[in-house]
């Protein structure tokens, strides 16, 4: 039965990583596209102050595809794929939670385990390190950011794993709403201590060299040897726009996900419950 929800993980994980494609394409787009505007105006100011500098040029690399195809059929993909990785293991750990957390009915648990996958995987890892659009982001810091985030994503996991865990011990003692808001409140001083002993993404060594101390790595004012502000910082509501419609977009994904996958899977362990039951035998005649 494990094999049959990972399947059954996998379609809706399909079906919701399309879904997250069609809103990032008419939403997240145009703040990455102005991102990417950003990006080429502030090189190409870059280039003039190296030039009047008499510092070389730097090498554009071209790019081996097109801004239409990553945004479409780059995009496309590439969340699907990402929804199908999801979907396989969104199916594992709802085999794990069947049978271990109550009497949870199956529809319940689906949702109840797409939400957690939710906060554990995306929502609670982007509350310290959110996500960035093109032109925020030191290429010198890639390797550190990519180990901080996956780091956040692994303590996110155990600790909400724990919680449950947590919640179903005092649950005998506290009753189940009492015993879920002292697991919940246990994880979110778990998780703040963990938030706060972790640096920021501006406190990273490389970033501080550069630019000095700050919170972000987004780019600040580009000025020249006088102080002069030549080209502006990377705009704020572009930043909002991408970050909140990121959020949005891994929602559409989790949730579709959970509400896809729950009508399946309350089919398959009914039917599995049926075919498990003894048949009665056939009353014989005296």
């Amino acid at each position: 039965m494990e094999r049959q929800f990972i399947v059954r993980g996998m379609l809706a994980g399909a079906l919701g990583g399309l879904l997250a494609f069609v809103f990032a394409r008419i939403f997240a787009e145009p703040p990455i596209q102005d991102a990417i505007d950003y990006e080429g105006g502030r090189d190409e100011a870059q280039s003039l102050l190296d030039q009047a500098a008499g510092l070389p040029a730097a090498h554009e690399h071209a790019d081996p595809f097109s801004r239409a195809i990553q945004g479409s059929v780059g995009l496309g993909v590439g969340i699907i794929a990402f929804g199908i990785a999801m979907g396989a293991l969104y199916g594992v750990a709802y085999a794990l939670a069947c049978g271990r957390t109550g009497g949870v009915r199956p529809r319940p648990l689906a949702l109840l385990v797409a939400a957690g996958g939710f906060l554990a995987l995306y929502l609670i890892p982007f509350l310290k390190y959110p996500a960035n659009p093109p032109a925020v982001g030191n290429h010198e810091t890639i390797r550190d950011r990519g180990g901080l985030y996956l780091l956040m994503v692994g303590v996110s996991i155990v600790v909400l794993v724990a919680g449950v865990w947590f919640g179903q011990r005092l649950k005998p003692r506290f009753g189940t709403w009492s015993a879920s808001l002292l697991a919940a409140l246990a994880c979110a001083v778990v998780l703040g201590v963990v938030m706060l002993l972790l640096p920021s993404l501006g406190e990273l060594p490389a970033n501080v060299r550069e630019h000095g101390q700050h919170a972000t790595e987004t780019p600040l004012p580009l000025t020249d040897p006088q102080g002069r502000v030549v080209y502006p910082g990377f705009p704020a509501d572009t930043l909002f726009e991408f970050r909140l419609y990121s959020v949005a977009a891994q929602a559409i994904l989790w949730a579709s996900i959970g509400l896809c996958f729950a009508p399946l899977a309350e089919r398959l362990l009914t039917s599995g419950s049926a075919r498990s039951r003894p048949t009665a035998e056939p009353a014989t005649a005296g």
